[in-house]
């Protein structure tokens, strides 16, 4: 949602976290974990949930405002004022 990689002067322009805007446990969206029990081989734990996140919040955007995000980050978007009236 925040994270963005700019490169100035054919480099990367941040350095660490003070420069580079994370989403926090305070303003990230509520995601449900589901442990299922398999035979298969042991793999990642919280990664799987990662990817989906872009697209459920991205979804969630359109269905409030009507326009659709193809681009990430989305702070880069201006939508205007939400309508609560499509809800």
């Amino acid at each position: 949602m925040y994270g963005e990689i700019t490169i100035e002067g054919g480099r990367v322009a941040q350095n660490n976290f003070p420069d580079y805007e994370m989403v926090r446990m305070a303003t990230s969206p509520e995601i449900d974990v589901h442990i299922l029990e398999s035979d298969n081989t042991l793999g990642g734990f919280g990664e799987p949930a990662t990817p989906p996140i872009a697209a459920a919040v991205t979804n969630a955007i359109y269905i409030l405002t009507g326009q659709r995000v193809r681009e990430l980050p989305i702070k880069n978007h201006d939508f205007g004022k939400p309508s609560l009236a499509k809800v």
